[in-house]
């Protein structure tokens, strides 16, 4: 059911803002011709609830040190 994926799915991304335009965004490239649009939105959410979550973003440098590279 649709809606147990969606809650799976919040439990991995809490913006539903960026949920939502991230499981748009693979319906999108997932559909196929000839298939309903719900199926591959379904197929979308149980493949991004399924995967392996992501690191979590590590403290950049400071900026100063990034522009003493750059100079």
């Amino acid at each position: 059911m649709r809606s147990e994926l969606i809650f799976e799915a919040v439990g991995r991304q809490s913006n539903r803002y960026m949920l939502a335009r991230l499981i748009a965004k693979a319906t999108r490239e997932l559909h196929r011709p000839h298939t309903r649009i719900p199926d591959t939105v379904n197929d979308a959410l149980s493949i991004y609830s399924n995967s392996k979550p992501q690191p979590k973003a590590v403290a950049l440098e400071p900026v100063q040190d990034q522009l003493r590279r750059v100079a």
